[in-house]
Protein backbone atom coordinates (compact mmCIF):
# COMPACT_ATOMS: atom_id res chain seq x y z
CA UNK A 1 0.00 0.00 0.00
CA UNK A 2 1.30 3.24 -1.07
CA UNK A 3 2.52 5.93 2.06
CA UNK A 4 -0.02 8.53 2.68
CA UNK A 5 0.16 11.65 3.44
CA UNK A 6 -1.05 14.90 5.18
CA UNK A 7 -0.74 17.53 2.86
CA UNK A 8 -2.60 15.82 -0.27
CA UNK A 9 -4.79 12.55 -1.14
CA UNK A 10 -3.55 9.97 -2.75
CA UNK A 11 -5.71 10.14 -5.68
CA UNK A 12 -5.08 7.08 -8.03
CA UNK A 13 -5.45 6.65 -11.99
CA UNK A 14 -8.19 7.39 -14.17
CA UNK A 15 -10.54 9.15 -11.29
CA UNK A 16 -12.95 12.08 -12.09
CA UNK A 17 -12.87 14.60 -9.09
CA UNK A 18 -15.24 17.67 -8.69
CA UNK A 19 -15.83 20.30 -6.56
CA UNK A 20 -14.50 17.98 -3.48
CA UNK A 21 -12.81 18.35 -0.29
CA UNK A 22 -10.08 15.84 1.31
CA UNK A 23 -9.10 16.00 4.85
CA UNK A 24 -5.72 14.27 5.37
CA UNK A 25 -4.56 10.69 4.92
CA UNK A 26 -7.34 10.18 2.62
CA UNK A 27 -7.33 7.47 -0.82
CA UNK A 28 -9.38 7.58 -3.96
CA UNK A 29 -9.46 3.98 -5.25
CA UNK A 30 -8.72 3.69 -9.69
CA UNK A 31 -11.50 4.63 -11.44
CA UNK A 32 -14.20 5.86 -8.61
CA UNK A 33 -15.58 9.26 -9.45
CA UNK A 34 -16.31 11.89 -6.16
CA UNK A 35 -18.57 14.83 -7.57
CA UNK A 36 -19.26 17.75 -4.77
CA UNK A 37 -18.49 16.03 -1.57
CA UNK A 38 -16.33 15.86 1.00
CA UNK A 39 -13.71 13.51 2.88
CA UNK A 40 -12.62 13.73 6.59
CA UNK A 41 -9.64 12.85 8.08
CA UNK A 42 -8.10 9.07 6.99
CA UNK A 43 -11.00 7.99 5.11
CA UNK A 44 -10.70 6.43 1.85
CA UNK A 45 -12.62 4.69 -0.97
CA UNK A 46 -11.85 1.36 -2.93
CA UNK A 47 -11.98 1.19 -6.68
CA UNK A 48 -15.09 2.09 -8.96
CA UNK A 49 -16.77 3.62 -6.29
CA UNK A 50 -19.24 6.91 -7.22
CA UNK A 51 -19.34 9.08 -4.55
CA UNK A 52 -21.80 12.35 -4.95
CA UNK A 53 -23.27 15.21 -2.85
CA UNK A 54 -21.84 13.39 0.41
CA UNK A 55 -20.59 14.05 3.37
CA UNK A 56 -18.61 11.51 5.31
CA UNK A 57 -17.01 11.51 7.81
CA UNK A 58 -12.99 10.46 9.08
CA UNK A 59 -11.80 7.02 9.35
CA UNK A 60 -15.08 5.87 6.67
CA UNK A 61 -13.65 2.92 5.23
CA UNK A 62 -15.76 2.41 1.84
CA UNK A 63 -15.00 -0.56 -0.43
CA UNK A 64 -14.80 -1.16 -3.75
CA UNK A 65 -18.03 -0.37 -6.41
CA UNK A 66 -19.97 1.68 -3.79
CA UNK A 67 -22.34 4.33 -4.54
CA UNK A 68 -23.21 7.05 -2.72
CA UNK A 69 -25.44 9.92 -2.90
CA UNK A 70 -26.72 8.80 -6.67
CA UNK A 71 -28.36 11.29 -8.43
CA UNK A 72 -31.93 10.71 -9.70
CA UNK A 73 -34.54 11.96 -12.27
CA UNK A 74 -37.45 13.98 -11.60
CA UNK A 75 -40.46 11.34 -11.32
CA UNK A 76 -43.41 14.11 -11.50
CA UNK A 77 -42.50 15.78 -14.95
CA UNK A 78 -43.77 14.16 -18.67
CA UNK A 79 -40.07 12.54 -18.70
CA UNK A 80 -37.30 10.94 -16.57
CA UNK A 81 -34.61 11.90 -19.27
CA UNK A 82 -31.89 14.57 -18.78
CA UNK A 83 -32.58 16.30 -22.02
CA UNK A 84 -34.74 19.02 -19.67
CA UNK A 85 -31.94 19.55 -17.16
CA UNK A 86 -28.49 19.16 -19.20
CA UNK A 87 -30.28 20.95 -22.11
CA UNK A 88 -27.11 22.42 -23.52
CA UNK A 89 -25.62 19.29 -24.63
CA UNK A 90 -28.96 19.54 -26.95
CA UNK A 91 -29.78 22.78 -27.78
CA UNK A 92 -27.33 25.91 -28.83
CA UNK A 93 -30.08 27.96 -27.36
CA UNK A 94 -30.88 26.08 -24.12
CA UNK A 95 -29.18 26.16 -20.68
CA UNK A 96 -28.59 23.64 -18.36
CA UNK A 97 -31.10 23.49 -15.74
CA UNK A 98 -29.38 24.86 -12.64
CA UNK A 99 -32.47 25.03 -10.03
CA UNK A 100 -32.53 21.56 -10.57
CA UNK A 101 -29.02 20.69 -10.30
CA UNK A 102 -28.90 22.83 -7.05
CA UNK A 103 -31.49 21.01 -5.54
CA UNK A 104 -29.88 17.52 -6.46
CA UNK A 105 -26.50 18.74 -4.60
CA UNK A 106 -28.88 19.97 -1.53
CA UNK A 107 -29.89 16.37 -0.82
CA UNK A 108 -26.49 15.46 0.52
CA UNK A 109 -25.67 11.70 2.17
CA UNK A 110 -23.63 11.49 5.37
CA UNK A 111 -21.41 8.82 6.38
CA UNK A 112 -20.34 9.10 10.08
CA UNK A 113 -16.62 8.56 11.68
CA UNK A 114 -15.34 5.18 11.46
CA UNK A 115 -18.43 3.53 9.26
CA UNK A 116 -18.12 0.27 6.76
CA UNK A 117 -19.75 0.27 3.62
CA UNK A 118 -19.37 -2.90 1.64
CA UNK A 119 -18.59 -3.86 -1.54
CA UNK A 120 -21.05 -2.36 -4.22
CA UNK A 121 -23.24 -0.78 -1.50
CA UNK A 122 -25.47 1.52 -2.21
CA UNK A 123 -26.94 4.54 0.34
CA UNK A 124 -29.33 6.99 -1.40
CA UNK A 125 -29.60 11.25 -1.39
CA UNK A 126 -30.54 12.73 2.35
CA UNK A 127 -29.38 9.40 4.44
CA UNK A 128 -27.43 8.92 7.24
CA UNK A 129 -25.10 6.31 8.33
CA UNK A 130 -24.44 6.78 11.77
CA UNK A 131 -20.79 7.18 13.25
CA UNK A 132 -19.43 3.18 13.52
CA UNK A 133 -22.05 1.66 11.27
CA UNK A 134 -21.65 -1.12 9.41
CA UNK A 135 -23.34 -1.53 5.83
CA UNK A 136 -23.21 -5.18 4.17
CA UNK A 137 -22.09 -5.37 0.52
CA UNK A 138 -24.66 -5.35 -1.65
CA UNK A 139 -27.19 -3.78 0.78
CA UNK A 140 -28.97 -0.58 -0.63
CA UNK A 141 -29.65 1.92 1.91
CA UNK A 142 -33.00 4.33 1.85
CA UNK A 143 -33.40 5.29 5.33
CA UNK A 144 -30.97 6.66 8.34
CA UNK A 145 -28.62 3.46 9.66
CA UNK A 146 -28.02 4.48 13.71
CA UNK A 147 -25.05 4.69 14.86
CA UNK A 148 -23.09 1.31 15.28
CA UNK A 149 -25.68 -0.82 13.63
CA UNK A 150 -24.95 -3.29 11.16
CA UNK A 151 -27.30 -3.03 8.45
CA UNK A 152 -27.81 -5.66 5.45
CA UNK A 153 -30.39 -6.49 2.23
CA UNK A 154 -32.38 -4.48 -0.02
CA UNK A 155 -33.98 -2.23 1.31
CA UNK A 156 -31.49 -2.33 4.32
CA UNK A 157 -32.63 -3.42 7.47
CA UNK A 158 -30.99 -3.70 10.82
CA UNK A 159 -29.49 -6.98 10.98
CA UNK A 160 -27.64 -6.43 14.77
CA UNK A 161 -25.82 -4.14 16.58
CA UNK A 162 -21.88 -3.55 16.41
CA UNK A 163 -21.42 -2.78 19.83
CA UNK A 164 -23.75 -2.95 23.10
CA UNK A 165 -25.66 0.55 22.96
CA UNK A 166 -24.09 1.39 26.60
CA UNK A 167 -20.31 0.88 24.66
CA UNK A 168 -21.17 2.79 21.63
CA UNK A 169 -22.52 5.96 23.17
CA UNK A 170 -18.98 5.38 25.44
CA UNK A 171 -16.80 5.41 22.54
CA UNK A 172 -18.82 7.82 21.08
CA UNK A 173 -17.78 10.22 23.88
CA UNK A 174 -14.28 9.33 23.98
CA UNK A 175 -14.40 10.72 20.46
CA UNK A 176 -11.11 9.11 19.45
CA UNK A 177 -11.72 9.87 15.51
CA UNK A 178 -10.74 13.60 16.89
CA UNK A 179 -7.47 12.69 18.17
CA UNK A 180 -4.49 13.93 16.44
CA UNK A 181 -2.12 11.56 14.16
CA UNK A 182 0.76 11.51 17.16
CA UNK A 183 -1.76 10.46 19.75
CA UNK A 184 -3.36 7.89 17.58
CA UNK A 185 -0.15 6.25 16.88
CA UNK A 186 0.49 6.05 20.75
CA UNK A 187 -2.31 4.05 21.30
CA UNK A 188 -1.60 1.79 18.09
CA UNK A 189 -0.80 -1.04 19.93
CA UNK A 190 -4.75 -0.97 22.44
CA UNK A 191 -6.10 -0.26 19.10
CA UNK A 192 -4.96 -3.39 17.64
CA UNK A 193 -5.30 -5.64 20.94
CA UNK A 194 -7.61 -4.28 23.11
CA UNK A 195 -11.41 -4.68 22.41
CA UNK A 196 -13.61 -1.99 22.43
CA UNK A 197 -14.29 -2.16 26.46
CA UNK A 198 -10.98 -2.73 27.44
CA UNK A 199 -9.96 0.46 25.62
CA UNK A 200 -12.70 2.58 26.84
CA UNK A 201 -11.36 1.46 30.36
CA UNK A 202 -8.04 3.03 29.60
CA UNK A 203 -8.85 5.90 27.67
CA UNK A 204 -11.40 7.24 29.13
CA UNK A 205 -11.44 10.16 31.83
Amino acid sequence: MPKLSADAPLIHPECEITESDFGAFCEVGRGSRVAQSVFGDYSYCDRMCDIANAQVGRFSNIASFVRVGATDHPLDRASLHHFMYRSASYWDDAEDDAEWFGRRRARRAVIGHDTWLGHNAQVKPEVTVGHGAVVASGAVVTRDVAPYTIVAGVPAVPVRARLAPEVAERVMALGWWDWSHDRLRAALEDFRGLAAEAFLEKYEG
